[in-house]
């Protein structure tokens, strides 16, 4: 069955509809390749998806073991290449609410980081830099 069906715009704009739940994402050349930057560019998407994919599984992971980490925030930093142009580095920072976890806890959810189906499906040669401020 299909995920996601995706419509040309124009303008190297893209329009994308998850089947399952009807849900729109809208994409955009970035600036500096010819487009408007209006919206996420498939390289953002690429970097948001690595650091949701981390957060989700991190959300698992504190669900089996009765940590709370709502609240958590993520900054998600892409960092392109040239010759090829390419995502070359995606440094992704998780800020834990203030909630007085153990050090077993923070192991616990820091574990995962590599672990989710993303970052173990992008190229090895994408730098994967991953800071976590408790």
């Amino acid at each position: 069955m299909t995920t996601v069906k995706t419509k040309y715009l124009g303008e190297l704009r893209t329009e994308n509809i998850h089947v399952q739940s009807g849900a729109k994402i809208i994409t955009d050349a970035p600036c500096d390749n010819r487009g408007k930057g209006q919206s996420f560019s498939p390289t953002d998407m690429l970097a948001t998806a690595l650091g949701n994919c981390i957060l989700t599984i991190m959300g698992i992971k504190a669900m089996d073991n009765h940590i709370d980490i709502e609240g958590t925030q993520l900054d998600i930093t892409k960092v392109m290449a040239e010759n090829p142009r390419r995502v070359d580095e995606v440094i992704m920072v998780f800020t834990f609410p203030n909630k007085g976890y153990s050090d077993e806890q923070k192991k616990i959810i820091e574990s995962v980081a590599g672990t989710s189906p993303v970052p173990l499906s992008v190229h090895p040669d994408l730098k994967q830099n991953i800071k976590f401020i408790w």
